[in-house]
């Protein structure tokens, strides 16, 4: 009697309806890619059968398999929230210490900075080196910490870029009393600007720069202050550099100056009163012109600045980590990491929106966003679950209809099983 066949058909048809249940229950979760049930027809071979005909005794599960497409993504405004469009996963480490992957960038800081995931698990990414600021992609990916318990150290002064615009059309400093009409005198304090800079606590100090126009062609000497002859002893600024100008108002010499000693404001500064030691602070005035045009400053950039505290962390399309910290400094403090895998379908699903790598899957492909076959991230925006509830829905009326035709060809059998048994 054919009673395999329908309990078959009962079980593939329950556990079909066990899996569109958890998609439709997933359908909120963040990052979660809905299952289908695959089945296949279960066959009995009949031994030493001359026609080779075999007989169809049911059904069977043969996989639960998930649909790795692409979610929807939806914008939340906050900072840490990132999605992937395309391919790729995030990594974490798992608090046992082992590596899992998931979609779900719903991301958050601890207290001590650890950039982590709701479940706990860090957040894995590449650092950044200290020395050249540049992401150390191609390594192993490492826990992304951020500052946040306690401000970053300050940093000294090492070199200003100075960007500005000299008026050509100004008048030797000195004047020129025997000409026609007389040429007054230029007072140095008419061209100058200042910027401050920082010794290694941090403590900042003006450092000014006045430009004189010199008698020579296209020449112009830069000053360190006014003199002030009222002082006791007498103030005399230090000549800095000489800049000189082509025909066509471009520097051709005079930058960059290097070690112009800078004495810190700061009592207690460091190797002794200075802002870099002996060392000094370079100067850089290849940006500065002399076009016929009124004094313009650009630019005045210098490379230090004082302690600060972690305000605000800015994800890039290519998972750059921008940090901004209240002391005005912006820098990238990392990148997260991406991996991809030769057979997605064969990763393990072990709960919380994670999956781990497998034989089947094979090894882990560790990269960046934006590289290579790895899609792009967005900042301030999530995933949804890819679960289609109107399919799920549709599937689920399916599945119950065929549950019910299998019970139904159960209660046949039975009713013909009863009729032989009743014979006389």
């Amino acid at each position: 009697m054919g009673f395999q066949q329908g309990l078959s058909g009962l079980n593939a048809a329950s556990k079909n309806l066990d899996v569109i249940g958890h998609n439709i229950a997933n359908a909120n979760t963040t990052g979660f890619k809905s299952s289908r049930a695959e089945f296949a027809e279960a066959v009995a071979s009949a031994v030493g059968s001359a026609s080779g005909q075999n007989s169809g005794i049911g059904v069977n599960v043969a996989a639960v398999t998930q649909q790795f497409r692409q979610g929807p993504i939806t914008t939340t405004g906050n900072n840490l929230d990132v999605a992937i469009n395309g391919n790729g996963f995030f990594v974490v480490r798992q608090p046992d210490g082992s590596t899992a992957y998931t979609r779900a960038g719903n991301f958050g800081l601890d207290k001590q900075g650890n950039l982590k995931t709701v479940q706990g698990d860090n957040v894995m990414g590449y650092p950044v080196d200290a020395t050249t600021g540049k992401v150390l992609a191609g390594g192993q990916p490492v826990p992304m910490v951020f500052p946040s318990g306690q401000p970053i150290a300050a940093k000294t002064t090492t070199k200003i870029d100075v960007s500005l615009n000299l008026d050509a059309r100004a008048t030797p400093a000195a004047g020129n009393s025997t000409a026609t009409p007389p040429v007054p005198a230029t007072p140095r304090a008419t061209y100058g600007t200042s910027i401050n800079v920082y010794d290694s606590q941090g403590v900042p100090t003006p450092v000014q720069m006045y430009f004189e126009k010199d008698a020579a062609s296209n020449t112009w000497k830069v000053y360190d202050g006014l003199d002030d002859p009222t002082a006791s002893p007498p103030k005399v600024a230090t000549l800095l550099t000489t800049l000189v100008f082509d025909a066509s108002g471009k520097i051709t010499s005079g930058s960059p100056v290097t070690g112009v000693q800078i004495k810190s404001s700061n009592p207690n500064a460091p190797t002794p009163g200075t802002i870099n030691g002996t060392a000094g602070v370079t100067l850089d005035f290849s940006n500065v012109s002399q076009f016929g045009s009124k004094f313009a400053v650009s630019s005045l950039k210098q490379d230090g600045y004082t302690s600060g505290a972690l305000t605000g962390i800015n994800v890039g399309n290519d998972g750059s980590i921008v940090a901004t910290y209240s002391n005005g400094v912006t820098r990238t403090e990392g990148q997260l990491a991406l991996a991809a895998f030769t057979n997605t379908q064969g990763l393990g699903a072990v709960g919380d929106n994670k999956w781990v790598e497998t034989s089947d899957s094979g090894p882990a492909l560790n990269g960046t966003a934006e590289s290579g076959t790895f899609g792009s991230l967005r900042s301030g925006a999530l995933e949804d679950s890819n679960v289609d509830l109107t399919a799920e829905l549709v599937n689920m009326m399916t599945a119950q209809r065929a549950y019910q035709a299998n019970a139904q060809t159960i209660k046949t059998q039975d009713q013909v099983f009863s009729t032989l048994v009743n014979l006389r």
